[in-house]
C-alpha cells in the first residue's frame, strides 16, 4: 500500500474494449439520443462504462499526474439501481457518490486535461478517455445518472407566484444581505475543530474538485450567438481566466494556496477523497450549463454564486490565516473580495436583468429555480463537510462506543446483520460511503480505516470502530491478510439505550 503519492499511474487499455463497446453501440445508436433504456439495459451500459480501464480501482491513495485515472468503484455500480431517483436524505448516499463520480468523468471529456510531464506514458490513457467510444457510452447513461442525483430538486423546490424583474432583484438582494450577516458555519467548525489544520486542509482539498478548473462549466454558455448578454457573460468568464495572463488565472492562484498548505495542486490528485457533495456542486454547474435548455437556470445559479462568493471568500481567508498563520497564501480568496462583488452586480445587471427584459417574465421561474437549487446544494455541501469534520473529531468517542456495542453483540443481546470480509494487502483502494451506520470489527490481521490522505485509524485483532452513515472512508489491509466483520445499524446510538 502506498499513501505517499509518489507513484505515477499508467493505465493499460484493455485490448478488446473497443470491440465490446462497438457491439453495444451498434445495438443502440439507431435510436440514440433521447432513448430511455429499459432498466436491464441501463444497468448493462453503466457496468460497461464503469469497466473501462481508466476507471478501474487502483492501490494508490493519491492519483499523481494522471488526469485520466478516475476510479468509480465498480462494485457499487453493480449493486445499485440508478434508474431510481434519490431523495434529499439519500443525496449523500452510496449510489449518489458512484453516480457523481461517473457524471464528472462524463462531463469532463468536454474539457482538456494534460499531465504536467511525461505525456508519452499517459498517451494511451489520454486516447481512451477522449475516445468516441468512451464519450458515446457516457452520453448513453448520462440522462439516467442525472435523473438519479438531481431529480429530487424538482420535488424540493416549487417556484410559484407572479414574478417581475423588480421582485427578482429584491429577492437576490435579500439573499445577499442575509448571507453577509452570517459567520459561515463551516469556517466556525474548522476553527473550533479538535485539529483546525487538518480541517482547514480538508476544506481546501474539497474545493480543489472545482477550483482547479474554475469557470470551465460556465464557459459552455459563452458559445453561440445570443446578443449583448453573451458578451457580458464572457467578461465574467475571462476575469476567472485572468484575461489570458496565466499567473493571474484564478485556478493558478488556487494552486498557490494549495502549495502553501502542503497539498498537491495536480488536477484530481485527491479524487478518492472528494465528498459526495463536492462532486455534486461541480456536476450541478455542468448539468445546467451543458444542457442549454437549462440556460436560464444556469444564469440564475451563477448570479447567486457570484453574489455570495465575495463574503464567503472573506470569511475563508480570515479562517485560513487564523488556522495556518502567515505561511498560507490567501490571495485566491482575497482577490475575490472585490472581484466577485463586482461579478455579482455584472451577473444580475448585465446578464439576468437583460435576459428578463429581452425574453419576458416567462423565463423568471427558471432563473429563480437555478438560484434556489444552488442554495440548496450549497447547504447540503456545508452539512456534509461539517459532518465529516465532526466525524474525525469524534473518533475517540466512536471507538469507545463501538466497544460497548460490540460487547453486546458478543454476549448475544444485539444481533445486527453482518458481512465478513477477507482482504489482502494487494487489494485496490477506493473510498465509499454507507447508507447505514457500520461497526468494523477486526478478527485477524491489521486494517487501516482511511479517513483522509493523511488520516487513518489502525485496527488490530479485537479492535472495533464505528463509521456513521454517509461518512467517506476506505479500508486498507496492512498485514498480508485481514479478516474483519462489518455490522449494519439504522442508528448505532439506539444500541446504547
Amino acid at each position: 500500500m502506498n499513501n505517499s503519492g509518489q507513484t505515477s499511474l499508467a493505465i493499460a487499455a484493455a485490448p478488446d474494449e473497443t470491440a465490446e463497446l462497438r457491439e453495444t453501440i451498434n445495438a443502440f445508436e439507431s435510436t440514440w439520443p433521447g432513448t430511455v433504456w429499459p432498466p436491464v439495459e441501463t444497468k448493462r451500459l453503466i457496468e460497461l462504462y464503469a469497466a473501462r480501464p481508466n476507471f478501474d480501482d487502483t492501490s494508490e491513495w493519491l492519483i499523481r499526474d494522471n488526469p485520466y485515472c478516475r476510479p468509480i468503484d465498480r462494485e457499487s455500480t453493480q449493486r445499485f439501481d440508478f434508474t431510481q431517483t434519490v431523495n434529499r436524505s439519500e443525496a449523500l448516499g452510496a449510489s449518489a457518490l458512484a453516480a457523481h463520480r461517473m457524471l464528472l468523468n462524463i462531463y469532463e471529456t468536454d474539457l482538456v486535461f494534460l499531465p504536467e510531464k511525461n505525456f508519452a506514458a499517459r498517451k494511451n490513457d489520454f486516447a481512451s478517455y477522449y475516445s468516441n467510444d468512451n464519450k458515446l457510452l457516457g452520453e448513453m447513461i448520462r440522462p439516467t445518472l442525472e435523473a438519479h442525483v438531481f431529480q429530487f430538486l424538482e420535488n424540493e423546490i416549487n417556484v410559484t407566484g407572479k414574478w417581475t424583474l423588480e421582485a427578482v432583484k429584491s429577492y437576490l438582494q435579500d439573499l445577499i444581505v442575509k448571507h453577509e450577516q452570517s459567520e459561515l458555519e463551516m469556517c466556525t467548525a474548522i476553527v473550533s475543530s479538535a485539529d483546525p489544520v487538518r480541517a482547514g486542509r480538508a476544506l481546501l482539498l474539497q474545493l480543489a474538485c472545482d477550483f482547479l478548473s474554475e469557470a470551465s462549466a460556465s464557459a459552455r454558455n459563452i458559445l453561440g450567438k445570443y446578443g449583448a448578454i453573451q458578451s457580458e457573460f464572457f467578461k465574467i468568464v475571462i476575469d476567472d481566466y485572468g484575461y489570458g495572463v496565466h499567473p493571474a488565472k484564478h485556478s493558478t492562484l488556487y494552486e498557490n494556496t494549495l502549495a502553501t498548505a502542503d497539498l498537491i495542486s495536480e488536477v484530481h490528485a485527491y479524487w478518492k477523497f472528494y465528498l459526495t457533495s463536492s462532486l455534486t456542486l461541480s456536476n450541478y454547474y455542468h448539468y445546467v450549463c451543458r444542457d442549454h435548455s437549462k440556460y436560464f437556470r444556469a444564469i440564475g445559479a451563477i448570479a447567486v454564486a457570484e453574489s455570495m462568493f465575495s463574503h464567503t471568500c472573506r470569511k475563508v481567508s480570515q479562517m485560513l490565516r487564523t488556522v495556518f498563520g502567515k505561511s498560507v497564501d490567501t490571495y485566491y480568496f482575497d482577490e475575490h473580495f472585490h472581484i466577485d462583488a463586482h461579478h455579482g452586480r455584472m451577473a444580475f445587471e448585465h446578464v439576468v436583468a437583460p435576459a428578463i427584459e429581452q425574453h419576458g417574465n416567462g423565463v423568471i421561474p427558471d432563473i429563480i429555480r437555478g438560484m434556489e437549487e444552488l442554495q440548496l446544494l450549497t447547504a447540503i455541501a456545508d452539512e456534509d463537510f461539517i459532518a465529516q469534520i465532526k466525524f474525525l473529531d469524534e473518533l475517540p468517542d466512536l471507538k469507545s462506543t463501538a466497544q460497548a456495542i460490540h460487547a453486546r453483540i458478543v454476549e448475544g443481546s444485539l444481533q445486527p446483520s453482518a458481512i465478513t470480509h477477507l482482504g489482502t494487502q494487494s487489494q485496490p483502494f477506493i473510498t465509499r460511503v454507507n447508507n447505514q451506520d457500520q461497526l468494523y470489527a477486526v478478527q485477524s490481521g491489521t486494517l487501516d480505516l482511511v479517513l483522509g490522505p493523511d488520516e487513518t485509524v489502525r485496527l488490530e485483532r479485537g479492535h472495533v470502530m464505528i463509521v456513521p452513515r454517509q461518512r467517506l472512508h476506505g479500508t486498507a489491509v496492512v498485514s498480508d491478510e485481514c479478516c474483519y466483520r462489518v455490522f449494519d445499524f439504522e442508528d448505532y446510538r439506539s444500541c446504547l439505550s
